[in-house]
């Protein structure tokens, strides 16, 4: 277990100077082998050939087709549909834009498919209109930030899609496993909502006649289809997860040149070299990411781990317990997608031996390290709120602080309750 302290060890003081991602994970596994079998037993070629093996996935295809889809949604007035729609049905409940922030998020993360993405289209628009209408700056981004939380639980999720892959578990039980803890976050926020306007402003908006809710939902209907062709083609078999990646694109290409004609030749180059960016970014962490799952598989470290956990005298529950709180630390200083390529070959052989449901680890991998997205140090959706509001990040970390509670209440349910994530998949698959 000595290379574990080491693959530790290392990667802490390499984040902690400023290092990449990245480079860190490579450096530390460099690191390793030179400390195990000297510089000159290291093929020149070992690298690559790893970084290879990782990305010549079919799955890992599904990402950038993800990303893509969801950057042409980002285009255009995809965001201000959806909102508006959110709005004619619960804008006039108590609680107010709170509860259509968190519908709306609930609705657009079927197309943004990453936090960072939620925040960046939807959240401007949203905090645009809560402004408007006099709520508290403080409540309008702290309830912006946190219902981004649940787009990594809502498919077509990256994070899931990444686990997935990792895992060996299949992609389309991940997706239909994120759904019902996803919502249930949303349905969290929404109390948290309610109960908070006793004591802040929270002006209503007028209940609109059906005439107009049923045409603000026909303006909507078109992206809202998205998530539903997805899931629905993904769950009756008539395509994989990364061909719906594919058929995403298309229909996201197809909405924007043909249905609402807002997509130029500009733009749609614009969008293909943010695409390429992001894929390139999160693909490059992949490929070195399998390099490190290969090397602590051939150092034994999760066999070791896994019959060291197993011959502790403790129950499944706490073991979970134990690990969910190391994930929420651990998503203080990581991005959720990084965590999972780092510490899924590390769980996975000590969550077999234990007979934990792996498609129930995964969920609550992600549930859990998605806290990290809005805590600080690192936590990237709110920098992306402070580069927004133009507010410090120290009254951005605060403001998130009172919706925190709601999610670690459903992480609590989801690790009590294992069936909360799994009846789906078993139902449908």
């Amino acid at each position: 277990m000595e290379y574990l302290i080491i693959f530790f060890g290392v990667m802490v003081v390499l984040f902690a100077i400023g290092v990449p991602i990245a480079i860190s994970i490579g450096l530390t596994c460099l690191t390793v082998l030179v400390l195990r079998d000297g510089i000159t037993a290291i093929p020149a070629e070992l690298f690559a050939l790893q970084i290879m093996r990782g990305l010549n996935n079919f799955p890992i295809l599904a990402i950038p087709f993800f990303i893509f889809a969801a950057a042409i949604m980002n285009v255009g007035t995809v965001a201000m549909r959806i909102f508006d729609f959110a709005n004619a049905l619960v804008g006039s409940v108590r609680g107010g834009l709170g509860h259509v922030n968190v519908l709306a998020s609930i609705l657009f993360s079927g197309m943004s498919s990453t936090a960072v993405a939620d925040v960046a289209g939807l959240g401007q628009l949203e905090l645009k209109a809560m402004r408007e209408r006099g709520y508290p700056r403080s409540f309008a981004v702290g309830i912006t930030g946190a219902s981004a939380v649940i787009s990594p639980m809502i498919p077509p999720s990256i994070a899931l899609v990444v686990y997935g892959w990792q895992s060996g578990t299949s992609v389309a039980a991940m997706f239909l496993a994120g759904l019902v803890p996803g919502l249930m976050v949303g349905a969290a926020f929404m109390v948290t909502s309610f109960v908070m306007s006793f004591w802040l402003p929270m002006p209503l908006s007028p209940r609109p006649a059906l005439p107009e809710t049923a045409r603000l939902f026909w303006r909507a209907l078109p992206p809202l289809l998205t998530p539903v062709i997805i899931v629905g083609g993904i769950w009756t078999g008539m395509f994989t997860p990364t061909e719906a990646g594919a058929i995403a694109c298309v229909y996201a290409l197809f909405l924007s040149t043909v249905v609402y004609r807002e997509m130029t030749f500009a733009l749609l180059m614009g969008v293909l070299a943010s695409t390429v960016r992001f894929s390139s970014i999160i693909l490059f962490i992949i490929g070195i990411a399998t390099f490190y799952g290969w090397l602590l598989v051939r150092l034994r470290i999760p066999q070791e781990l896994a019959m060291t956990i197993a011959s502790l005298d403790v129950g499944n529950t706490t073991i979970m317990l134990a690990i969910v709180l190391f994930f929420l630390v651990i998503g203080c200083f990581m991005s959720v997608v990084e965590a999972i390529l780092i510490f899924t070959p590390i769980f996975m052989l000590t969550i077999q031996a234990l007979g934990i449901d792996p498609v129930y680890f995964g969920v609550l991998m992600v549930l859990t390290l998605s806290c990290g997205v809005i805590t600080p140090p690192f936590g990237n959706v709110l920098f992306v709120l402070a580069e927004i509001t133009g507010m410090p990040f120290e009254k951005v970390s605060l403001a998130v602080v009172p919706f925190l509670l709601p999610i670690l209440a459903v992480i609590g349910l989801t690790l009590f309750f294992p069936q909360i994530a799994t009846f789906l998949p078993a139902l449908a698959l």
